[in-house]
């Protein structure tokens, strides 16, 4: 699969088949992509890779405390920015209707939603569950480099036939992660994502989010005809 067609076919998948994945291949995947681009070469991401009964163990912790969803235990940091402006609100709003109504859930079905918000902690059926984390010194360069890792590993999943979902909503549950993978208090648990063979008949893998035109984001000047 080339480049083009990996960045093209990526998507958020929310519906996994079970098939396992061999370590290997997470391993290769997980290798391979830090090579993404790092200022300074710091290389400031953290990566717990779950699978089987430790990926098991993880879900059923959350699982068994529903009352304290959609919070969890509270996120440590904000998935969006307080006071969020147009255009922004108006896309997070399309995405959100797009999804519910992909499973057919009402606006006004709160149980509902919040039933598909909990598939977040159980990493959509996926076999493999990333846990990604970066120390909480590190600043903003450092934290666009961690995303471009991320972006890296969903890629390379392409490569493999592997879809993915990135899940931030995983701050909410970081007492419980830290916990379960010592990871040292000085790491801040950025997000989850899943990785697995995606359902090809679950209606909610069925719809992608649109983008935006070029021109609404990019200008171009200085170029020759």
């Amino acid at each position: 699969m080339d480049v083009f067609e990996a960045v093209a076919s990526r998507y958020s998948c929310r519906a996994f088949l079970p098939t396992p994945i061999p370590e290997a291949t997470i391993r290769n995947i997980v290798e391979r992509a830090a090579r993404a681009p790092s200022g300074g070469n710091l290389q400031p991401w953290r990566v717990h890779a779950l699978a089987g009964a430790k990926l098991e163990q993880l879900k059923a912790l959350v699982r068994a405390r529903p009352e304290l969803l959609p919070r969890g235990e509270g996120a440590e940091y904000d998935i969006y920015p307080p006071g969020l402006k147009e255009p922004y609100v108006t896309r997070s709003r399309q995405v959100g209707a797009a999804l519910y109504q992909s499973i057919g859930v009402p606006r006004e079905d709160r149980a509902g939603r919040y039933r598909q918000y909990a598939r977040n902690f159980e990493f959509f059926g996926a076999p493999v569950g990333l846990l990604l984390s970066i120390e909480r010194g590190m600043g903003p360069p450092q934290w666009s480099d961690l995303g471009g890792y991320i972006q890296t590993v969903m890629l390379l999943a392409r490569e493999h036939g592997l879809h993915s979902c990135g899940q931030e909503a995983w701050t909410h549950w970081h007492k419980t992660v830290y916990s379960l993978l010592d990871i040292p208090p000085n790491d801040i648990l950025f997000c989850g994502l899943a990785l697995g063979h995606a359902d090809p008949d679950a209606a909610v893998n069925r719809w992608r989010s649109p983008r935006e035109p070029l021109e609404a984001f990019a200008t171009f000047s200085g170029f020759e005809e």
